[in-house]
């Protein structure tokens, strides 16, 4: 039995798939998500597909077992937790649910931010996963598989929650000529911005 699935999701890839559905249907699941998500409330999840599943927010994953209960903690077979990415505990958490306490842990969040580097611990529970499960969109602009994300704002965080009204999945050819034309409107914006500056001041 697989104790710990990695389900890393290529930026602009869907947030959860059928597998952590179908764990839901047949064993004592719970599903842990970041409170920094209040898209859909703190009291769920929703899929692309629009299925809604109950969870718990959290700002950590030390204190899941707590806020849950521990007796109701020992009763569980799958924990599932949703935008992963988020939670810079994930490593120690999955290690000690899967190993020593015999969870099955599914885990779905972002392996790398819109400027293609690693986001958040996502990347370093993959030594510990039993099974790893890359998925991907499609290119908005042409239809190809889609493994990168262009922002469509102009913050810079790399934590900014939302969906397509902030992100767009891109191919490879896409993102980068994206990131071109993106970079040379910032560019032209903040040198227009400073020439105001000038003459204002």
């Amino acid at each position: 039995m697989e104790h710990l699935i990695a389900h890393c999701i290529g930026l602009g890839g869907v947030v959860y798939d059928c597998n952590l559905s179908s764990l839901i249907l047949c064993r004592s699941v719970a599903v842990i998500k970041s409170n920094k998500d209040t898209r859909y409330g703190l009291d769920s999840i929703v899929t692309h597909d629009g299925a809604k599943f109950p969870c718990v927010a959290l700002g950590d994953l030390s204190s899941f077992r707590q806020k849950f209960g521990a007796d109701a903690y020992d009763q569980l077979d799958v924990i599932g937790i949703d935008e992963a990415q988020f939670f810079e505990d994930l490593y120690d958490f999955c290690r000690e649910a899967a190993d020593q306490d015999g969870k099955i842990v599914v885990i779905a969040g972002l392996d790398g931010d819109y400027l293609r580097r690693s986001f958040g611990s996502v990347l370093d529970i993959i030594p510990l996963a039993d099974s790893v499960t890359k998925l991907t969109a499609r290119c908005e602009l042409c239809g190809r598989r889609a493994f990168f994300t262009l922002r469509k704002t102009n913050e810079k965080q790399t934590e900014l929650i939302g969906g397509a009204d902030v992100y767009m999945p891109v191919c490879r050819r896409h993102y980068v000529s994206g990131q071109a034309v993106i970079e040379t409107t910032r560019s032209f914006l903040e040198e227009s911005q400073q020439s105001q500056t000038v003459q204002c001041g």
